[in-house]
């Protein structure tokens, strides 16, 4: 996985296969007027072991500081996404419902879609209102594989 932070946090965490990566390298330094560079990060340490935990079946939320980017509507999506419980999944319909927009669902999509910081902030709990796992830029087997994990991180 690549992961970017700031000072205050992880701002971009993303499977290194998934597509039109440089389109988010280049989203998010713009979002930050701030070049990317390869380097250590305060918050790195903390990541990889909070994601080590995780994927070994340990770990069902992540303590480690986050710093989004994007709008308001998009920030509101995102931290909507941090409320679905480990080993739930929700419809984008409920999602744009829980947001008091019912019409939303579109819109929600989208900012699932645009979400750059994977598993942290789950979209991958959200699924198509006929139960289909749809709308993962990692891959809907990588969805399928989460959705995996967390489930026997419960049992």
């Amino acid at each position: 996985m690549f992961a970017c932070a700031v000072d205050e946090g992880i701002c971009l965490l993303e499977f290194t296969d998934r597509k039109n990566m440089e389109k988010q390298f280049t989203s998010l330094s713009k979002a930050l007027h701030a070049e990317i560079v390869q380097g250590e990060n305060k918050h790195f340490k903390q990541l990889e072991e909070e994601l080590t935990e995780y994927f070994e079946g340990k770990r069902q939320q992540f303590d480690v500081p986050l710093f989004v980017t994007g709008t308001e509507f998009q920030k509101n999506v995102w931290n909507l996404l941090r409320e679905i419980p480990i080993g739930e999944t929700r419809t984008y319909k409920q999602q744009s419902e829980f947001l008091g927009n019912p019409k939303a669902i579109r819109a929600v999509g989208t900012a699932n879609g645009i979400n750059k910081i994977a598993i942290l902030i789950p979209c991958h709990r959200v699924i198509g209102s006929n139960g289909e796992l749809v709308g993962y830029a990692g891959g809907i087997w990588r969805k399928q594989k989460l959705l995996e994990l967390e489930k026997a991180i419960l049992f």
